[in-house]
């Protein structure tokens, strides 16, 4: 039997999605398990012992419906028996149109339905402890959980080539030898990014509290904020700073992940990095992403994290965070430092110890 799961978006969807394959594998052994996913994803999925194989969508087959009808049909060829869409959008649906699959599973979507042989309805998924997004997952592979309590942690896999090339980096870059702190600087968009000037005062506290690295992680085109950041901390805070470890691929920034203790920063796809590495977190969420959908394993202990609401709940009175998106950056602003220091001040006194001082 061949199973073949579909997820097109970022790196924390991908690796969410991961525990749809990672289940089946462990429940059906010998079912062969494709995963589709967008390339730029798939330093993620390497080595993970749960996918047979990973078929990767690239810009080319973007280009035009010719392109990606194309696609679909090289897809079609694999004669899966059982195509699970967990991304649901127009690419999907083509792809599982064309598919010939005699098992086709996704959720429930008006005027949609009619594309899937099991259409599950995402309002059956409540709040739970692992996190909403995690649930809604496993709702695709119900029917084959029987009564298998099922893995909900996704999980990255790394050689041990690689855990060492981590550690030779941290030593070729001269990083003091003490615990390491990664610092996601900057979320995917503007409208995803912590003010600067406050993020400086979070980072200030981090230096002033504890004796860690702190590891600017950022992508090259967003070098200009990573260095207003580091210009907006103070001389202490500068002095454990370290930028030069982010000019690397997706891969390498895996391993040098799994150098630190920790993630602090905006909520991404690193943060889900970290976590699928069993790395501690404090994220900090936009506004207008939805932290009951999207946060993780939050317990207040090794996985913290703060949203505009838990401070301001008057501000989201009959408005759905996804609403407030066109004011998002008008209302990060109301997410003062002040409102996240003490959570941040006792997550790091908890991972790292009392204030130095």
């Amino acid at each position: 039997m061949k199973i073949l799961v579909i997820q097109h978006k970022k790196i924390g969807d991908v690796l969410t999605s991961s525990i749809i394959c990672n289940n089946l594998k462990r429940i059906m052994p010998e079912v062969e398990i494709h995963y589709l996913v967008n390339v730029e994803t798939l330093p993620v999925l390497e080595g993970n012992p749960y996918i047979n194989r990973i078929i990767t969508l690239h810009q080319e087959h973007k280009v035009s419906l010719r392109s990606f009808i194309k696609f679909a049909l090289q897809i079609r060829r694999e004669h899966y028996d059982i195509v699970i869409d967990a991304y649901s959008k127009l690419e999907s649906w083509i792809i599982v149109w064309l598919s010939n699959a005699k098992r086709r599973i996704s959720y429930r979507k008006k005027f949609r339905t009619f594309l899937y042989t099991d259409n599950f309805s995402r309002e059956l998924v409540t709040n739970s402890s692992p996190g909403r997004i995690i649930d809604l997952k496993l709702l695709l592979i119900k029917p084959f959980l029987n009564k298998n309590v099922p893995d909900r942690h996704p999980k990255i896999y790394l050689s041990e080539d690689e855990k060492q090339r981590g550690l030779r980096l941290l030593k070729k870059h001269h990083i003091p030898f003490k615990r390491n702190v990664m610092l996601n600087v900057l979320g995917s968009s503007p409208l995803k990014t912590y003010p600067l000037e406050y993020m400086a005062i979070l980072v200030n506290q981090i230096a002033s509290q504890v004796d860690v690295n702190i590891l600017f992680n950022f992508i090259p085109d967003q070098k200009v904020e990573a260095q207003k950041l580091y210009d907006l901390c103070n001389d202490n805070a500068k002095r454990n700073i370290f930028l030069n470890l982010s000019n690397y691929d997706l891969r390498t920034f895996i391993a040098i992940m799994n150098e630190c203790d920790a993630i602090i920063g905006n909520e991404g796809g690193a943060i889900h990095i970290a976590k699928a590495l069993d790395k501690s977190s404090f994220t900090i969420f936009s506004p207008w992403i939805c932290k009951m959908e999207w946060s993780t394993f939050e317990d207040d202990t090794n996985h913290v994290a703060v949203h505009l609401s838990d401070f301001k709940p008057d501000l989201y009175v009959n408005t759905q965070d996804t609403e407030q998106k066109e004011n998002a950056l008008e209302l990060f602003k109301e997410l003062k430092p002040e409102f996240i220091l003490p959570k941040l001040s006792t997550y790091l006194a908890h991972h790292f110890g009392q204030n130095n001082e």
